[in-house]
């Protein structure tokens, strides 16, 4: 409290703020604000009231002048913890958003097992796209307070917010782990325990903990995703395999032979082919992994996919995939604004063959460079029907008899989806006929397109 001087000074500054804090508690803001401005000027108490007042200006929505009262408080007492964690909200609320994880870490750095600046640090890095730190602040909050709900839900928000919805129907996908495993199993046969398995997009660590458990006494495995490789790192030393693989937070393209590796890789497996192939840069990544990272003579898992695929008719994705006339307008020009790529799950949806099964496009994955490629694809129509594109699904070849594939009629429960890949315009055809269509690659989508006469 501030020498005033005199008790009769002490007694009005006293009786100012009790009217101050009166108006407040009535909602006269204005009146408080004016009343608490007062009290400061007569230097009373002003490390008890600075905080009101800043409070009260926040709620009068005016930022910057609740950021000086603030700091006019810190210049007072720099180690104040609330006014650091106040301050950091509102330099938050302004846009100032390294100011004010800067401000909240102090705020928390003080104030170590404050729950409520912890999970605010979390609201704040997640903001801006922190999204692995966030997780561990908000797990952090938890931990304090446990039976906090809405911690809870942010923890299992950020966790799955960051990770893509199919990693869990690829991990519970028996047919496809059973074929990985198989190659797996076959592969360091072949090459021996002490061969070195690279995995690149290892996911949870499923490919590395089968390498791990078929024998391999060394396995570096990548995940780009952090929060992703924080679980697989989790997962196995929980598993008990912690001693034989190795989890990097990073991309492939950055790993390198004397620091992640100790020598070229003999094993390579990878989970990154995406339901249309190459979506995921596959080609990129397997060319840098042959030029830098493996073995010359390594084997690779898998060696090869295919895109395969056949001539479709439907009423309801053609709904997802063109437009006409709506409501009496011709809005037909909008067509060429949809998804050429559509995915779908099996037969779940309504679909009818035009052609039979044929192979699209091969990729070797064994080959140390792909180029683009475009052919043209005689396809022959086996019913009539208006063509609307083709529906794609993938055959992986993994090891000499054991492959995969995701072909519609038989699989509708994995991870990997077929696609429909629509044409610019429906195009009728009838049995009997042949519909000639482009066929490629980019490197990095699938090229699928009619051919006019």
């Amino acid at each position: 409290m501030t020498d005033l001087g005199s008790p009769d000074r002490l007694s009005e500054a006293r009786a100012a703020l009790a009217d101050a804090m009166a108006l407040h508690e009535q909602g006269d803001l204005e009146g408080a604000e004016t009343g608490y401005r007062s009290v400061l000027a007569q230097g009373y108490r002003a490390t008890e009231v600075l905080p009101l007042l800043a409070g009260l200006l926040g709620r009068l929505t005016r930022a910057e002048d609740a950021l000086a009262a603030w700091d006019q408080l810190l210049a007072i007492e720099p180690d104040h913890a609330v006014a650091l964690h106040e301050k950091g909200l509102t330099l938050h609320w302004l846009g100032r958003t390294a100011e004010a994880i800067a401000a909240i870490e102090r705020a928390c750095m003080l104030d170590p097992d404050n729950p409520t600046a912890i999970g605010n640090l979390a609201v704040v890095l997640a903001d801006t796209g922190r999204n692995l730190e966030a997780l561990q602040h908000f797990r952090r909050a938890l931990a304090l307070q446990p039976d906090n709900l809405h911690l809870r839900h942010q923890v299992r928000r950020h966790g799955s917010g960051s990770v893509p919805f199919w990693h869990i129907p690829m991990m519970n996908d028996a047919p496809r782990n059973d074929a990985f495993e198989a190659a797996i199993k076959a592969a360091i046969s072949t090459a021996g325990a002490q061969a070195r398995v690279l995995d690149i997009g290892a996911g949870s660590g499923l490919l590395s903990l089968m390498a791990a458990r078929a024998g391999a006494q060394k396995v570096v495995a990548c995940e780009m995703e952090p929060m992703i490789a924080e679980m697989a790192q989790q997962i196995v030393a929980q598993n008990g395999y912690a001693d034989r693989i190795t989890v990097h937070a990073k991309p492939s393209t950055e790993l390198a032979i004397g620091t992640e590796l100790d020598a070229p890789a003999d094993i390579l497996v990878s989970e990154i082919l995406s339901s249309d192939l190459l979506t995921e840069k596959v080609l990129d990544t397997f060319e840098d992994a042959h030029r830098r990272l493996l073995a010359p003579d390594a084997i690779v898992i898998p060696r090869a996919a295919s895109a395969m695929g056949c001539l479709v008719a439907s009423k309801n994705l053609a709904d997802y995939s063109f437009v006409g006339e709506v409501s009496g307008f011709d809005l037909s020009a909008f067509t060429a604004f949809a998804p050429q790529r559509l995915p779908i799950h099996g037969t779940m949806t309504a679909w009818e063959r035009l052609s039979d099964d044929l192979e699209l496009v091969r990729l070797d994955l064994t080959q140390k460079k792909h180029d683009a490629v475009l052919a043209r694809l005689r396809i022959p129509v086996t019913a009539d029907g208006r063509a609307i594109g083709i529906v794609q699904w993938m055959h992986i070849d993994l090891w000499q008899d054991v492959s995969f594939d995701n072909h519609p009629d038989r699989y509708t429960d994995g991870g990997w989806l077929q696609v429909l890949h629509s044409f610019p315009e429906p195009i009728d055809v009838a049995a009997g006929e042949t519909l000639d269509i482009a066929v490629g690659h980019d490197r990095i989508t699938l090229i699928l397109l009619p051919l006019s006469e």
